[in-house]
């Protein structure tokens, strides 16, 4: 999101909203503020398999949404406003202080910490608001828009704050129900009674720094699987079983770098710039990212329990993180592909399917097997991929209108 160029005045009295005649590339600073999420992916994943069940995964489900959402929005307010400028780069650094406090919380944010891990979250979204509006005084309109998402976020803060007081099924029912509010507001653009929404010339957006964003995101997804894989190699077991469940992990961890970066991936900045309405993009793409960084997140999950103990039966708790994550990760790279292309392949659902299909099979067999599996049927849809685009031309974006 920018606006048009701020007018002509000292440099340090503009408001900080970005120049459209300015780079646009990621600065340092970004990529410093997303170590936290290294952390934080790597506690979410290994947490969830720990007493292992419904929920334990929809527990981490709700966590996982809230790190991703302080993240999104952050890209977003980067996005629109110079993060060379003093002011967003104190406003970085302090959201990026309360999202390693956040993740600090993590292991215990449905227990004991559940206070100080939903107080941070709205700190970081509400203290946004309020340090933005006064330094964009001097610009009504962004003012305005930043009022209309500081209003969501004080309707959310209610249910965060009264589940961090209430426990069990009453903690994930309330927040649960305030991540529906934020999630629900950013998608109708942030409607506010005598304000109304966004306006649309406020939600442009830029190719190549959101994309860029998008793309490190889901390679640091990516980094928490090999974490997993490089800290749950052990000896425990005999050799070949511990070198070949390393190497089905780690094979699963690069065929989905490589779905995720073919076509679609590489060409989502062309994409952003051929859309009609680029808008478009800043409405679904923080959804399907989160489709397909949640998929990593169970699969690096699965990873966590067949490295621990690769034989005997799967329990069907385990089947489901280990065929699940990979099932996310293909539902949301369909809808990824249909932001691009206008199109899903049909390798997508069909890897979907296949999964299912292998279910009640490898039930019977060691994790082991369902992790060979799983990895079988990303083998398939990264060759179905390469198949339909060897020996043609480069295919152009072609998103919706």
């Amino acid at each position: 999101m920018h606006l048009a160029a701020p007018e002509p005045g000292p440099p340090r009295s503009r408001p900080p909203v970005r120049d459209p005649e300015n780079p646009r590339r990621v600065t340092l600073l970004e990529l410093f503020f997303d170590l936290v999420y290294v952390v934080a992916l790597a506690l979410i994943s290994r947490g969830m398999v720990d007493q292992l069940d419904w929920h334990r995964a929809a527990q981490a489900l709700i966590l996982l949404s809230a790190v991703w959402w302080t993240w999104a929005i952050t890209t977003l307010v980067t996005d629109m406003y110079n993060p060379e400028r003093d002011e967003i780069k104190l406003l970085i650094t302090a959201v990026m202080f309360g999202a390693l406090l956040m993740t600090t919380a993590i292991p215990e944010a449905f227990g004991a910490r559940g206070l100080v891990f939903a107080a941070t979250y709205v700190a970081i979204h509400l203290g946004r608001g309020l340090f933005l509006m006064p330094i964009v005084r001097h610009e009504r309109q962004t003012q305005r828009r930043a009022a209309r998402i500081f209003v969501w976020f004080a309707v959310s803060a209610i249910p965060w704050i009264i589940g961090a007081y209430v426990s069990g099924d009453g903690r994930i029912a309330w927040w649960a129900g305030a991540l529906a509010i934020d999630y629900l507001g950013f998608r109708l653009a942030y409607p506010v009674p005598g304000l109304g929404v966004v306006p649309e010339q406020q939600r442009n957006v830029t190719a190549e720094h959101l994309s860029e964003r998008y793309q490190q995101f889901f390679i640091i997804a990516l980094g928490d699987a090999i974490l997993t894989i490089g800290t749950m190699f052990s000896l425990e077991h005999t050799e070949a079983e511990n070198i070949g469940a390393f190497a089905v992990a780690f094979l699963t961890t690069l065929l989905l770098w490589r779905i995720y970066v073919h076509k679609s991936g590489q060409l989502l900045p062309q994409a952003i710039q051929a859309a009609r309405s680029p808008s478009k993009f800043l409405f679904s793409a923080p959804y399907t990212h989160l489709l397909m960084i949640a998929g990593v997140v169970v699969t690096a999950s699965g990873f966590h329990l067949v490295l621990h103990e690769p034989t005997g039966r799967t329990p069907p708790a385990w089947l489901a993180v280990i065929l699940g994550g990979p099932a996310l990760f293909l539902t949301g790279r369909a809808s990824f592909e249909y932001e691009v292309f206008s199109r899903v392949s049909l390798s997508r659902p069909g890897g979907v399917l296949a999964l299912l299909c292998i279910a009640p099979g490898v039930l019977f067999l060691a994790p082991m097997y369902a992790a060979l599996g799983a990895m079988l049927v990303l083998a398939g849809v990264a060759y179905a991929d390469f198949r339909r685009s060897k020996g043609k031309p480069p295919e152009m974006p072609a998103p919706p209108h």
